[in-house]
C-alpha cells in the first residue's frame, strides 16, 4: 500500500512542469501530433467561421481532446515498448498496432462528427 504523503504546493507545481514538458516533447517530436494540431486548428477556425452552436463546439472540442489524448497515450506506449524491448518482436508490434488502432478509431469518429457538423453548414454557403 502506498504511504501517505503530506500535500506539497511545490510538488503540485512540479507535476505541471512535467506535464507541460510532456506536451512540449509530444508536439516537438511526434509527426502525428503536428497533423492533429493542424486538424484541430482547422476545426476551430471552421467553427468560428461557420458560427457553430454551443453543443457543436462541445462536440468539436471533445473530439480534439480525445484524439490528441489517444495520440499522447499511443506515443507513450510506443516509447515504453522501444525502451523495454528494443528488438523486433511480434508481441511488441501487436501492442503498438493496438495503440495506433485506438488513435485511428478516435480520429475516424472525430472526422465523422466533423462531417456531420460542418458539411451541412458549408453546403448552405455553397448553394
Amino acid at each position: 500500500m502506498k504511504k501517505s504523503v503530506k500535500f506539497s504546493n511545490k510538488k503540485r507545481v512540479q507535476s505541471f512542469v512535467h506535464a507541460f514538458n510532456g506536451l512540449n516533447l509530444f508536439f516537438r517530436e511526434e509527426h502525428n501530433a503536428k497533423i492533429h494540431l493542424v486538424a484541430a486548428i482547422l476545426a476551430i477556425v471552421l467553427g468560428f467561421a461557420l458560427n457553430i452552436s454551443t453543443t457543436e463546439w462541445l462536440a468539436v472540442l471533445l473530439c480534439i481532446t480525445i484524439v490528441v489524448s489517444l495520440e499522447l497515450v499511443n506515443s507513450a506506449i510506443e516509447n515504453l515498448c522501444d525502451f523495454v524491448y528494443p528488438q523486433k518482436d511480434v508481441r511488441i508490434k501487436n501492442i503498438k498496432d493496438l495503440a495506433a488502432g485506438a488513435v485511428l478509431w478516435g480520429a475516424m469518429i472525430a472526422f465523422i462528427i466533423g462531417v456531420v457538423i460542418f458539411v451541412p453548414k458549408l453546403w448552405q454557403i455553397i448553394i
